[in-house]
């Protein structure tokens, strides 16, 4: 019965329900044209909102270099989503709105009328809530400091590999720090780019990367500065009142925490390094590949003959990234052959006329290497260096002699501390990349950096240097000078003049380079009106055979150089010459040196005589004998290198302490006198760095007997030496050159050399090992402190038809570069294993049949050191 009474209240609620439910899905259709026209006007005042937002947001983004919260960029995008939404359904409404009938209160199509009466509601409700929250007090903020921020940068030609070699290292956990080195405009900073860049890349094992441009005249409180910038610690604001200690602190206890990367560009002070390497140039097939790039193939494609004449332009940059491009860029339009050749010549004279850009970029920014040498001393031997013509192989002694002829290297009256200075600064040239190593004993001086200094002492600071330079010009007589009387230094070496039959007046001019003409005839008067004249160079003239009388007029003179001239005779006006510190007679043959000349020379530093077989005339009983009385009387020679071709003339200098403590090559040739040499007779010649045995056809062997009778007594079978010799007497002997003795049998005694660097041995006919396993055992106790060929960089050994061995046992060669194996038919094995050198820097060159009748230690060697030989054709 409860049951029964229950009944109609349950009905009436489920009745309300169904009505609410069909009432409230009603009103989407009945209201439907309402909500449309309000949803034309609600996303119109959202579009404004937004608009505002963004313009707040451009401002901190671009004015203030701020990021935009994510917040704000979360609202500008569902925005951006209701406003198309809304848009859209506008535009269907009109269509929707036709299917209403009865005032809209009923639909001829009502499922469909119904479905958009929501999607009009709710987006309708969505914008206005939409609207309410984009309200923000701060739209942006200061940007975090990420891993890496990348850096512009060009694509690259030809430094693939010395990125991939400073990638590996810098993967390395062990390298702390990495220099990369090398000339101005090479490519350094470009290679750091990408290193930069590749951080950027991958994933890496760096929490953060920091780029900081120290640049030269840098202080320590400007790198802290960019270093606390980069990790977001100079918020605080007494950062700037601290002190350098204090910031390194802070930076130390925020890094030490991190695992990071410093990349510092422009540096030129010393840092101690983990691991270097040196950026080069461009080989000549990557520096073409670079040039072609920037011309462009419509340039070099214009003409059939541009592209050959293109690659000789291209080959006068000498691989430097910088002048590649800067030329390839000034030549990008030059279509026709004129054009190129002009430019061809151009670069070859070294002028900056037809190439601005070179004055204006190249150039200014290698001034920057020169105006950061340490004083205006290094800086005028580095201009000096350009007076030398393009190419040029400068010997590093020549080089000094040259110096301090000129008077660059003063060291208060001490010789031996002015030619230690003057290395030092071939040093400190090499090491700013400014000069270039050919060897132990030769530098140069690259095309471009020797353009720059032309530019320099010519154009850029003219009225401080006052350079004239037209060596290689092809000159066959003196250029026509405007102002002789304005001229400091001239330089017309490699040249074709043959006569000098002009009086130049020349009041200022202190240098002078004619070496390497075609002289023959020097007029008398030619000199009269140098009077300040330092340095005359007139050496590889191979055609003079007399020097005029009037060479004494030059009564300045510091330095004379007649190396490799035909000069038969020294003339006795040179006694004039009261100033000379520098004479170079060497490789002139046979010359007549008056008496008392040589002694008159009384500031005489450096006497070079090597190649030079001198004649006092017929009184002299033994040339020799002479010269050593003479040089004997030079308080100031510190400097000496003589040909000594006879037993009493060894004997003669070896009673002179003084003058065996200047030998620094000494070249036995044609020896008399003596069946054979005791090495040790030459441990007084400390400085002995270079020593060549020549045509000393009556040597049986060279011993190293360490205690003898005394000085040589004529005639007697070997020279011998009271001279109890340590192991350590020739210790800077670096060269040696054994050629046609033609009775040795071995050089066993080259084990006291233990810095030795060069060994030459050439058409020794009965020579059948360098080092004899029996002679060795004999000197035992030098042996065991001693490594055998430590340091040697070359081994020469040519026409040696009996040679069978160079050592019995492989040897450990840490500095070997080449080996050098011709017309040696009986040598059929070398002392190397697997483990003898690095194989990737060595040469070996040989006849293809030598190299096939090699034996090896195993097939390892043979096959570790297959891809270092370079076959060589039978002469």
């Amino acid at each position: 019965m409860g049951n029964n009474l229950s009944a109609p209240a349950s009905c009436d609620a489920v009745i309300k329900r169904c009505w609410d439910c069909v009432a409230g899905q009603a009103e989407f259709v009945c209201k439907l044209e309402e909500n449309v026209e309000a949803l034309k006007t609600a996303p119109a005042e959202l579009k404004d909102l937004r608009s505002d937002l963004i313009r707040r947001v451009k401002i901190a983004e671009d004015g203030q270099q701020l990021m935009r919260l994510d917040q704000v960029q979360g609202w500008l995008s569902r925005a951006e989503t209701l406003i198309n939404g809304a848009e859209l359904l506008i535009v269907q409404s009109p269509q929707e709105i036709k299917q209403l009938c009865i005032g809209g209160c009923c639909s001829m199509s009502p499922k469909s009328n119904l479905k958009f009466g929501k999607q009009i509601a709710k987006i309708l409700r969505d914008v206005v809530d939409h609207k309410g929250k984009g309200v923000f007090d701060k739209v942006a903020e200061e940007v975090p400091t990420p891993l890496v921020a990348e850096r512009p940068s060009e694509h690259t030609v030809g430094l693939e590999s010395t990125f991939s070699k400073a990638w590996s290292i810098l993967e390395d956990e062990q390298v702390g720090i990495l220099g990369l080195y090398g000339m101005g405009g090479v490519g350094k900073t470009t290679l750091l780019n990408q290193i930069n860049n590749k951080f950027c890349e991958t994933q890496n094992r760096f929490d953060v990367v920091i780029w900081i441009v120290v640049s030269k005249g840098f202080y320590v409180g400007k790198v802290q500065d960019d270093i606390a910038e980069k990790i977001g610690i100079t918020d605080d604001e007494k950062w700037q009142k601290k002190a350098p200690d204090q910031k390194a602190q802070d930076i130390f206890r925020l890094l030490k925490k991190k695992k990071f990367v410093i990349l510092l560009d422009d540096i030129w002070e010393r840092v101690d390094l983990s691991e270097k390497i040196e950026v080069q140039c461009l080989a000549e097939e990557k520096a073409w590949e670079l040039f072609q790039e920037k011309v462009g193939a419509e340039t070099l494609d214009s003409n059939t003959c541009i592209r050959e004449l293109a690659y000789e332009v291209a080959k006068e940059c000498q691989g430097l990234p910088l002048a590649l491009v800067t030329i390839a860029r000034a030549m990008a339009f030059k279509n026709t052959v004129e054009e190129w050749k002009y430019a061809i010549g151009v670069l070859r004279r070294s002028s900056t006329s037809v190439f601005p850009d070179m004055g204006e970029k190249v150039y200014p920014l290698l001034k920057f290497s020169y105006d950061s040498l340490p004083n205006d001393m290094v800086r005028t031997c580095l201009l000096y260096c350009s007076l030398f013509s393009e190419d040029y192989i400068i010997g590093k002694d020549m080089l000094v002699d040259l110096w301090i002829g000129e008077g660059f290297l003063d060291e208060h009256g001490n010789p031996s501390l002015a030619r230690n200075l003057g290395h030092h600064i071939i040093g400190s040239l090499l090491h700013a990349c400014l000069l270039e190593v050919v060897n132990d004993f030769k530098i140069k001086m690259h095309d471009v950096i020797r353009d720059m200094c032309l530019w320099i002492a010519c154009k850029c600071e003219e009225g401080k240097w006052r350079f004239f330079v037209q060596a290689g010009y092809q000159l066959t007589k003196l250029p026509e000078v405007r102002n002789w009387g304005s001229i400091q230094r001239m330089s017309l070496m490699r040249n074709r003049i043959e006569n000098l039959v002009e009086t130049p007046n020349c009041p200022n001019l202190q240098t002078l380079f004619l070496n390497k003409n075609e002289l023959k005839v020097i007029n008398n008067d030619f000199f009269l009106g140098m009077c300040r004249l330092k340095v005359l160079d007139l050496s590889s003239n191979r055609d003079i055979e007399e020097l005029p009388a009037g060479i004494s007029e030059l009564v300045s003179l510091e330095c004379l150089n007649l190396s490799y001239t035909r000069v038969t005779q020294l003339p006795i006006e040179l006694k004039g010459l009261e100033k000379l510190k520098i004479l170079n007679l060497e490789g002139i043959g046979h010359i007549r040196i008056p008496r008392k000349l040589m002694s008159a020379f009384s500031k005489l530093q450096v006497l070079r005589m090597s190649g030079c077989y001198h004649s006092f005339g017929q009184e002299a009983e033994d040339n020799c004998e002479c010269l050593v009385e003479e040089l004997e009387c030079l308080k100031h020679l510190n400097v000496l290198t003589v040909t000594i071709t006879s037993a009493l003339g060894l004997d003669g200098f070896l009673g002179s302490e003084r003058l065996c403590s200047c030998i620094e090559c000494i070249n036995l040739e044609l020896f008399k006198g003596s069946k054979g040499l005791n090495i040790f007779s030459l441990a007084k010649m400390r400085s002995l760095d270079a020593l060549f045995l020549k045509k000393c056809e009556s040597f049986e062997e060279v011993k190293m007997e360490r205690a003898g009778i005394g000085r040589m007594i004529k005639g007697e079978s070997h020279i011998q030496t009271s001279l109890v010799a340590s192991e350590r007497c020739f210790q800077f002997l670096r060269y040696v050159v054994i050629e046609e003795c033609s009775k040795l049998m071995d050089i066993t005694w080259l084990i006291i050399a233990p810095n030795l660097r060069y060994l030459i041995v050439v058409r020794c006919k009965n020579m059948e090992e360098i080092i004899n396993e029996r002679e060795l055992s004999q000197v035992a106790e030098v042996v065991e402190t001693l490594s055998l060929f430590a340091k040697l960089l070359t081994l020469n050994l040519r026409y040696l038809p009996e040679l069978k061995s160079i050592y019995w046992d492989t040897l450990r060669f840490s500095s070997l570069k080449s080996i050098y194996v011709i017309e040696c038919p009986k040598l059929k094995r070398l002392p190397l294993n697997s483990s003898s050198t690095a194989k990737e820097n060595i040469s070996i060159s040989g006849e293809q049949e030598w190299w096939k009748e090699l034996h090896w230690e195993d097939e390892c060697t043979r096959n570790n050191f297959l891809p270092c030989f370079k076959p060589l054709e039978k002469s």
